[in-house]
Parts: C-alpha cells; sequence; structure tokens
C-alpha cells in the first residue's frame, strides 16, 4: 500500500475524521488486522486564521507548499489537503511538488456523475461557496451549483469557525442547515455537497432527503483507492 500524505489541522477534528476513514477503509479492503501507511503534517489552525483574516493568500500558499514539501520527503506517495477551502491553493501545490495532489473537488465529482445528478446545494465557508476555485470544476463537467442565499452564507460560516470548528454540535444549528438545504433543493438542487469538512460533524445522509456529498468521507476513501 502506497503511504498517504495528510496537510492536518485545517482543523484537527476533521483530521481526526480522515485518519479514521482511511483506516477503516484499508481495514475493509485489506483485511482484518490491516491499517494504512499515513504520515501528517499537521498545521497550526491559530497561524492559518491569521493568514486568512489579513487575506494573506501568497503567505497561506506557501504554509501549504511546505507542508506538502514536507510530507514529500517524509515518504508520502500522494498528497490530501484535509480541507475544503484551502484547495484554491491546490494548483499551485500541485507544481511544486512530484507526487499526486489528490484533489477534493474532483473525487467528489465522481460521485455526483455516479448518481447521474446536474445539479447541486453547495455548503462550506463563504470564501468556497462565493470564490469559483470548487465551482468551476463543477460546472467545467457539466454540473450546476447552487449556493444559498448571503444570510445563510454568513450563518453557515460563523457556525463553522465558532461552532464546528471548537467541536461544538447544537441542534439548533443543524436544523438551520437543514432548513437551508430543503430551500435549495426546492430551487433544483438534487443534491447537496458538504464543502467544509466539518459540515460532516453536523449533517449525516439520514438527516436529509436528497443525496449527501460527504467530502471528508470521499477524499479519504479515494485515497485508499488510489494507494492500493
Amino acid at each position: 500500500m502506497k503511504k498517504i500524505g495528510l496537510i492536518g489541522g485545517i482543523s484537527w477534528q476533521s483530521t481526526l475524521e480522515y485518519y479514521r476513514i482511511i483506516n477503516e477503509t484499508a481495514m475493509e479492503r485489506l483485511g482484518s488486522g490491516h491499517s494504512a501507511k499515513i504520515v501528517i503534517d499537521s498545521l497550526d489552525f491559530g497561524e492559518v486564521e491569521v493568514f486568512i483574516r489579513e487575506k494573506n493568500f501568497e503567505g497561506l500558499t506557501e504554509m501549504i507548499i511546505s507542508s506538502a514539501k514536507i510530507l514529500e520527503k517524509s515518504g508520502a506517495e500522494m498528497v490530501l489537503i484535509c480541507a475544503n477551502t484551502m484547495h484554491f491553493v491546490a494548483p499551485e501545490v500541485q507544481k511544486n511538488i512530484s507526487i499526486p495532489l489528490v484533489h477534493i473537488v474532483d473525487v467528489t465529482i465522481d460521485k455526483i456523475k455516479e448518481k447521474n445528478l446536474s445539479c447541486v446545494a453547495l455548503l462550506g465557508t463563504q470564501f468556497t461557496m462565493e470564490q469559483d476555485f470548487f465551482k468551476e470544476r463543477l460546472v467545467q463537467q457539466g454540473i450546476g451549483v447552487l449556493i444559498p442565499e448571503i444570510e445563510d452564507r454568513e450563518f453557515i460560516h460563523k457556525a463553522i469557525f465558532t461552532e464546528l470548528f471548537q467541536g461544538i454540535i447544537k441542534p439548533g444549528t443543524k436544523n438551520r442547515f437543514l432548513q437551508i438545504i430543503d430551500s435549495l433543493n426546492r430551487q433544483g438542487a438534487q443534491g447537496v455537497i458538504l464543502g467544509c469538512t466539518e459540515i460532516p460533524l453536523l449533517l449525516h445522509q439520514e438527516d436529509c432527503s436528497i443525496p449527501v456529498f460527504d467530502t471528508t468521507e470521499i477524499h479519504s476513501k479515494a485515497a485508499v483507492e488510489l494507494a492500493i
């Protein structure tokens, strides 16, 4: 099995889920007693947050590239950025390493296509919902994207940073997320992408009446398939 490199800490709660899902999937695929070969470079989210707050995207890009290089030098044979939002730097990261970067959007697109959906809702940080780096890859593959109204985007973003990043799960927050998904469904969304690796801590498929694309799970399982 190839060694999987994880750029973690963005946040550590979702990195923990990556580690769990990857190892559980490796055991399912290879048999009881097996686990995945993993190396993790876990960033300090406090430092990441400063770059985000100051809109220092150049510094953030260099931080992620440096992490990817550390993983490559540590023997990783592929790299995963364990966060949706940080994939805005993915093209630059790939240019600076010689091993594959497993892109979270591309593997999610594969799952959407398996269900033959033509339009999906996208939930995530405001940056992920509003910028093009995530949506463009979907549109290029013929998949329409709907995002929430501005007030709902602000609510989702705040919940991610003040609750989910801290491991705080509130029933009221979950209900509001479900209301937002229902609204987007009525507008034509046939499924919903949980485009922040913390949202699956709050929502699961059994909570929704339309297909849910858990990017944390999809990304993790795709890595195992590539590794074996």
